[in-house]
């Protein structure tokens, strides 16, 4: 079974998930963590990274990552490479989000040797992992099915969840949500019949189906209320949503690190203004 491996992302718990299988790490998460994940890792080398996507709080610490282990090899879907190698056009649409929170919340995010990234293009497996192209979340995105656990490793694709509650967000920034593509990509999870889910945002989930639909759920409610919202006033309508949900501060405040509100009627207005022109 999987390992997780808590980043304490700001110091807070419960927002970032590591996933350590077999000596690889799934989604080490960002720079400004490494740490929490090195002494986790207990001075051992990983011996791969399996990324779901690019996004800097899933794989913003890859570059250092590799600078500090030699032998490291990165595995990411084949659109999500580029910016691995170069990530001068994902740190600037990044900035255009956080501003001058960059450093703060992320961390140094270094250059990839473009010959430690092996590019995946869904279909295949690799390290004893069958691999999915998920798109959606984010157009690179892919999943991870473990074959001797039954272990799914889904990045954002199952929405964002934390231990003890079932409450779960449809995580939507921009730039390249794709709703009805989300949608057929959990379908695609869900034909795995995985023994469990393995989120970023966060931990390790049995109860697959019941999962599964929360998010389908969550992301239909959300992409209907995001059509006609301003993104301030569907920030605002999320955060109350989730701190109605929740039984306490400390979980709220988790939930909306993981998932910011300010971001996701971004993503979602975006969407709707493609989809419609």
């Amino acid at each position: 079974m999987s390992r997780e491996i808590d980043v304490r992302h700001l110091g807070r718990e419960h927002v970032i998930c590591a996933h350590e299988v077999d000596g690889m790490v799934v989604d080490p998460g960002p720079a400004s963590s490494v740490d929490a994940l090195l002494e986790a890792l207990g001075g051992e080398s990983p011996r791969a990274l399996l990324l779901t996507h690019i996004h800097l709080d899933h794989a913003g610490a890859t570059g250092v990552l590799t600078r500090a282990f030699p032998s490291l090899t990165v595995y990411v879907h084949e659109r999500g490479a580029p910016h691995l190698i170069d990530p001068s056009r994902l740190l600037a649409s990044a900035e255009r989000l956080y501003g001058d929170d960059m450093e703060r919340l992320w961390g140094e995010v270094a250059p990839v040797p473009a010959e430690r990234v092996q590019t995946l293009a869904g279909g295949e497996t690799v390290e004893g992992m069958r691999v999915a192209y998920t798109p959606g979340h984010a157009s690179h995105h892919v999943c991870y099915l473990h074959e001797e656990t039954g272990e799914a490793f889904v990045g954002d694709v199952a929405g964002v969840r934390l231990p003890g509650s079932t409450y779960t967000v449809a995580p939507t920034p921009p730039p390249d949500i794709d709703v009805e593509a989300w949608l057929a990509s959990v379908d695609e999870v869900a034909a795995w019949s995985p023994t469990a889910l393995c989120l970023t945002h966060f931990g390790r989930h049995e109860d697959v189906p019941d999962q599964l639909d929360r998010l389908r759920r969550a992301l239909r409610e959300r992409a209907e209320l995001g059509r006609t919202m301003e993104p301030g006033d569907f920030a605002k309508w999320s955060e109350s949503q989730t701190r109605a949900a929740v039984d306490d501060e400390e979980t709220a405040e988790a939930l909306l690190q993981a998932a910011p509100p300010d971001t996701l009627g971004m993503g979602l207005r975006r969407y709707w203004e493609k989809r419609d022109a």
